[in-house]
């Protein structure tokens, strides 16, 4: 498994994460839809792919994907690509979604924060695998897009806080986070994002231009906000959507 812990980075709760609390009804029937085609993505483009968390094999078996994205594209939707949703925004590929998640390792006791809240299926994946889930979006309609799917199946009464606003900043209010998710390529990485993680801390974030862009792995090593803070690991190439909003520090 990637992404081995760091030494002296334990648990520091046993709290249990969002999936312990009961769910709607809606959610148990959208769970029994697609139940077949949603094993096979997880058999085809995850395990054959090197994805082992068990965790988040499960994750990606219990939502349902086909209900974060729009109707028309329902019968595609667990396909291996990403998807258009509102905004001229994307749905990521679901093997990059296992992958980050993956490579962050949020564990059941863990505060979460995503940066680009899109669709909502991130959000929910995250929120089965750890206590507390904040979520920004830039776009407002982006943000009610994501709003309304993640209501729908009762994941905002099970830990998952949403806003709109700059994902640049972060959320300082909740601060610090364990892991930190963002869905948006920008130039270079966040600093706010950086010095809002936890001593331990992971953040895998996209970085770079349109057709230049890497996913990189940052861990906090120690307490500071200077670059001897934080180790940083190029993973592979990547295309995301451009991050929006704050570009300077």
């Amino acid at each position: 498994m990637r992404g081995a812990p760091i030494a002296g980075c334990g648990a520091r709760s046993t709290r249990g994460g969002a999936g312990a609390a009961l769910r709607p009804d809606a959610w148990h029937e959208s769970v029994r839809e697609l139940h077949e085609e949603r094993e096979e993505m997880v058999r085809a483009q995850m395990e054959a792919r090197g994805i082992e968390d068990e965790r988040v094999l499960e994750a990606l078996r219990t939502v349902p994907r086909h209900r974060f994205v729009p109707k028309r594209a329902r019968h595609l939707a667990y396909s291996d690509g990403p998807l258009p949703i509102p905004g001229e925004q994307t749905i990521s590929q679901p093997y990059i979604v296992a992958f980050m998640t993956e490579t962050a390792r949020p564990q059941p006791h863990e505060r979460c924060l995503e940066v680009g809240t899109g669709s909502g299926y991130q959000t929910a994946i995250l929120a089965e695998l750890c206590a507390e889930v904040y979520s920004v979006e830039y776009l407002p309609e982006v943000a009610s897009f994501g709003r309304a799917n993640l209501e729908a199946l009762g994941y905002l009464q099970r830990g998952v806080q949403l806003r709109v606003g700059d994902g640049y900043a972060g959320w300082p209010e909740h601060a610090p986070f364990d892991v930190i998710l963002v869905a948006a390529a920008p130039a270079r990485v966040p600093r706010p994002l950086l010095h809002q993680l936890s001593n331990c801390g992971r953040m895998v974030i996209p970085v770079g231009a349109e057709r230049e862009q890497n996913l990189e792995l940052w861990t906090r090593q120690c307490p500071g906000e200077g670059d001897e803070a934080f180790s940083r690991e190029l993973l592979f190439g990547v295309r995301f959507v451009p991050f929006l909003g704050g570009q300077g520090d």
